[in-house]
């Protein structure tokens, strides 16, 4: 009966292991809002690291998180590290790219609580008297990222970070 038991379990972890290989080997989370404000307004919140403590969702989950700025003052080569509790881990963040006002390109290191290299990217698009702003984050789908898949979509582990950060973006934007 044990051997029978045993036989099952190793055969469900086999199966789980090779559902997981099948997944994809990238993500992409985005999400978007309209904002009535002009692009440029919006664009130099994304563009300055300084301006994130008003928007970032992340910024708030621990007040004693330390952070650094480094590089530039703003745009390409401005850099953005922090270290904190188990909500907002550690990390860096550095601007790859800039377009004013319609782009943002960021490379996005994560160190804790697991190691990952991503990219951000803010898109700004005029629509009327408003600006239509995308965050996208994607990158590669390693097997560890590709089995917690399984059982958790990044879609739904980050866009809710990502809607409140569009909601924050435009509160601070909209004044």
């Amino acid at each position: 009966m044990f051997k029978r038991i045993l036989l099952v379990v190793v055969v469900l972890i086999g199966a789980l292991l090779a559902y997981a290989a099948t997944r994809p080997d990238s993500f992409r989370v985005e999400r978007a809002t309209v904002i009535k404000a002009p692009p440029a307004k919006v664009f130099a919140l994304i563009d300055d690291f300084h301006q994130w403590a008003g928007w970032s969702p992340w910024e708030k989950l621990d007040p004693a998180m330390k952070r650094s700025h480094s590089g530039a003052a703003s745009g390409k080569g401005a850099v953005y590290a922090w270290e904190g509790n188990g909500d907002v881990g550690a990390g860096r963040m550095e601007i790859l790219e800039t377009t004013a006002p319609s782009r943002v390109l960021i490379r996005l290191d994560f160190i804790k609580p697991f190691e990952a290299r991503n990219t951000a990217e803010y898109t700004l698009r005029p629509e009327g008297e408003a600006t239509r702003v995308t965050w996208a984050m994607y990158g590669p789908a390693p097997f560890v990222s590709k089995l917690m898949q399984v059982f958790v979509s990044m879609d739904a582990m980050i866009g809710k970070d990502f809607e409140q950060g569009l909601a924050n973006l435009k509160a601070l934007a909209e004044r």
